[in-house]
């Protein structure tokens, strides 16, 4: 008998390479679609010799509806795109073109292929500065192009959902955090840039005064997420997806252990990100198993993994984020 197959678009990145851990431990036949751009090699190290994950390179864009790639997929999970913020607003274009243009493509060939379900990868930035705990139906406030493309990807999706009967769900991903996160690249991830002052024995550079909350979603908890709402009847919905329990930056210092440099306040940033996933816990019988404090323990473990990722101090920070002070500052006014 042969195994089912999954396709997971940007499965050579952070989130999508977990996505084909959780496939293949259900017994699926994987098919990856990635350009790397974003994504690595080595964050599909583990599968190597596994025949049954198989990978293609290519770019979403060009992706064609006639093509075998989709063929017979009962799953398709949709992850690539671009993220970080700042570079967003130096070049909306190239945001807009891949997370909206690139779903379009994605969708186009999951619906002749004829799949039972898709799950995109949505952004909770799209909420903007949002009350909290944030609900599926809050308002939507991008305040940035990534949250905009991700939000207008979200939109595309149930419209070829209501249109034309393609069965979707999208998963909300609020603060994922975990093994494989974002080494290099863009000042952004908290993570990545933590985890690489503590090898160099530098200051954690906190922004603000370290008391802003994220709600911290182990990466393992996020794809189990996904697969649940694939595997359900329930399509046309968005879930939000979360830890339910936001966590301090101050507190991840201090289970990292060292001494902090407070760096400036971004202007636009929410003071706390707080999932309500009671939605996604009473539809989909999906809950968050991993505590923070362990998910941390968990990565410090591969610390290693950090040694070549970018060394920010408050100086490269400042001169990093110079376009996000430039434009998000109308956002304190």
């Amino acid at each position: 008998m042969s195994k089912p197959v999954a396709v997971v678009t940007g499965g050579a990145g952070f989130i999508g390479s977990h996505m084909v851990d959780v496939l293949v431990d259900r017994g699926f036949a994987v098919r990856v679609v990635d350009n790397l751009t974003g994504g690595h090699l080595s964050n599909l190290q583990q599968h190597a010799d596994n025949p049954d994950v198989t990978t293609e390179w290519v770019d979403i864009r060009e992706l064609e509806p006639d093509g075998p790639l989709f063929e017979g997929a009962r799953f398709v999970f949709h992850f690539a795109g671009i993220g970080d913020i700042v570079p967003s607003i130096e070049k909306p274009i190239d945001y807009m073109d891949v997370n909206v243009q690139g779903t379009v493509r994605v969708l186009e060939c999951a619906r002749a292929a004829g799949v039972e379900k898709l799950v995109y990868a949505a952004s909770s930035s799209c909420y903007g500065l949002a009350d909290t705990p944030t609900r599926e139906d809050h308002p939507i406030d991008s305040k940035y192009p990534y949250a905009l493309s991700k939000y207008l990807g979200e939109q595309t999706a149930f419209h070829w959902h209501k249109v034309y009967d393609l069965p979707v769900n999208s998963v909300c991903i609020f603060n994922a955090y975990g093994p494989r996160v974002r080494t290099t690249g863009v000042y952004g991830a908290v993570f990545g840039v933590f985890f690489r002052q503590k090898l160099a024995g530098a200051p954690f550079t906190v922004v603000g005064d370290g008391t802003q909350g994220r709600d911290f979603i182990y990466v393992r908890d996020v794809a189990e997420a996904f697969y649940a709402a694939a595997d359900t009847a329930v399509a046309g919905e968005r879930f939000n997806v979360g830890a339910g329990d936001p966590q301090t930056i101050n507190r991840l210092v201090e289970i990292l252990g060292g001494e902090v440099v407070y760096v400036p306040k971004r202007p636009g940033e929410p003071d706390v990100t707080h999932a309500d996933i009671g939605k996604i816990t009473s539809l989909l019988d999906w809950s968050p198993k991993v505590p923070f404090e362990e998910g941390v323990h968990r990565m410090l473990a591969n610390i290693d993994r950090w040694n070549d990722a970018p060394l920010w101090d408050p100086n490269s920070i400042a001169k990093a984020t110079e376009t996000w002070f430039h434009y998000m500052s109308k956002y304190e006014r």
